[in-house]
Parts: structure tokens; C-alpha cells; sequence
């Protein structure tokens, strides 16, 4: 099966494979090993793989791979001023980072917010880290994804803008080394998954809104 890689990738992977021919061509094989691990590392990890989107009225797939970090109900005021259900997904340099949408829904607002680069551990670093919010209007109402740039991740990248469509599991964007994606739902959102889960971006069912 073909392995495919997100674009945001390609120039990682290019630039070491590069620098390891030249090390091959000009220095001793030991030498070349270091870019090698590095061009391999890079291609492990903006590897994007095909999932299995599941079929079913009011799910709420995951938008990231990674762990369940905080769910718990707050008070959304920066851009649904509501109370909502926050479910927040730690990437570690391991997972897929490529991101995915969790339901169906029209693409309303994308905001790139400058921050700090908190470890996204931290409760904090949901709100003073760098960021890219994206509202998403639903047939369940408005829900917040909101990809968060952390102490290693200091890019993330949102493909999407106002206006377009999204169906449940389709790409929009990429994170690149390991952070946090939080998404906001609807309190009568019922959640499907618990803190320390592990779930996968497109696959998981992070929860069903009736």
C-alpha cells in the first residue's frame, strides 16, 4: 500500500534526504547516518493515512490523534460565548498530525491568534498559546476546533477558509511537531471517550449529539 505523506511534509523530508546524498557523496558513512534517521523520522512523521470514517447521525469524530486531556464542561466567551462541552487531544511526537474535521458543517471563521509556547500540558497554553480557531456551523449548531501550537509545535497550519465545506473526516490541516487540538460541542453533546483515552483522528467517536 502506498504511503502517503502531508504536503506540509515534503520540504522536511526533501531537505534531509538532500543533505544525506551530499554526506554519502562527501563524508564517511557513519556521518550520513544522522540525515538518514532524520529523513526517516521526518516521512514517519507527516505520514497521513486513510481512515475509516464511521456512518451515523450525530457523531463527533476525533479532529486529532493523541490523548484525552481535559473533558469537562466551560464557558466558551471568545467565540461561541456559551457553555460547551471541551474535549482537548494531546499530539505527541509519535502520532499522525494531520488534522481532521469532526462533523459535517460550512467553515464560518479561521483566526490566527500569536501566543506563547507553553508546554500543551498546561491548562493555560488552550488560550495564551499561538493558535488557529475554526468555527464550524452545523446542522447541531456552532462548534470551536482550535489547533494549538506548544513548546516543540511551532506551526500549525489551517488549509480551509470561510465558506467552504467540510464533511466529517476530511483533512484541513496539520500541526507540525506534536501539540493539542481542543474542540468545543454542544452541551448536549454525550461524550463517547474518557481522560487517558487514546483516539484517532477521523476514526474515534469522541461523542453523539442527539
Amino acid at each position: 500500500m502506498d504511503m502517503k505523506f502531508a504536503e506540509e511534509g515534503y520540504p522536511f523530508i526533501g531537505f534531509f534526504a538532500v543533505v544525506t546524498a551530499v554526506s554519502l557523496m562527501l563524508a564517511p558513512l557513519w556521518i550520513a547516518l544522522f540525515p538518514f534517521i532524520l529523513t526517516l523520522f521526518m516521512a514517519y512523521f507527516f505520514r497521513d493515512p486513510e481512515r475509516e470514517i464511521p456512518d451515523g447521525e450525530g457523531l463527533i469524530v476525533a479532529p486529532a490523534d493523541g490523548k484525552i486531556l481535559v473533558l469537562q464542561t466551560v464557558r466558551e466567551s471568545l467565540y461561541l460565548n456559551n457553555e460547551v462541552l471541551q474535549i482537548s487531544i494531546f499530539m505527541s511526537p509519535l502520532n499522525v498530525h494531520v488534522n481532521r474535521a469532526p462533523c459535517d458543517g460550512i467553515i464560518e471563521k479561521v483566526i490566527y491568534t500569536p501566543g506563547k509556547f507553553l508546554s500543551a500540558f498546561k491548562p493555560e497554553a488552550s488560550v495564551q498559546n499561538e493558535n488557529i480557531a475554526m468555527t464550524m456551523s452545523t446542522k447541531y449548531g456552532t462548534l470551536l476546533v482550535r489547533q494549538i501550537a506548544g513548546f516543540i509545535a511551532r506551526r500549525a497550519v489551517c488549509r480551509v477558509a470561510p465558506g467552504e465545506a467540510l464533511r466529517r473526516g476530511d483533512r484541513y490541516g496539520v500541526i507540525k511537531f506534536s501539540s493539542r487540538v481542543d474542540i468545543f460541542l454542544p452541551l448536549a453533546t454525550i461524550p463517547k471517550v474518557k481522560l487517558g483515552d487514546r483516539v484517532t483522528a477521523g476514526e474515534t467517536i469522541l461523542g453523539y449529539i442527539p
